[in-house]
């Protein structure tokens, strides 16, 4: 959120630039424009991946405890069925 605010501040330093007529000064509020939406991005990116991956470890999970479940049914029926002999 911090970068997001500041490509906020540097876009409208490059709007003022803009009017000041001043080149360099433009140049590098673009530069900075720039960077911080990069930043920005790889952040978000970032941030996705972490979701992805805590989404799959979830599904895992469930899939773990789905699997121990079938397995204890299972047995049990095992249980049954040999004491039934």
């Amino acid at each position: 959120m911090k970068k997001i605010a500041l490509s906020l501040v540097a876009a409208s330093t490059f709007a003022l630039a803009a009017c000041g007529g001043t080149a360099p000064a433009t140049n590098n509020t673009v530069e900075n424009v720039s960077d911080a939406t990069n930043e920005a991005l790889t952040d978000l990116n970032a941030a996705e991946t972490a979701a992805t991956n805590a989404l799959d470890a979830s599904i895992n999970a469930v899939e773990n405890v789905t699997d121990a479940a079938a397995n204890v049914t299972d047995a049990a029926a095992g249980a049954v069925e040999n004491a039934a002999q």
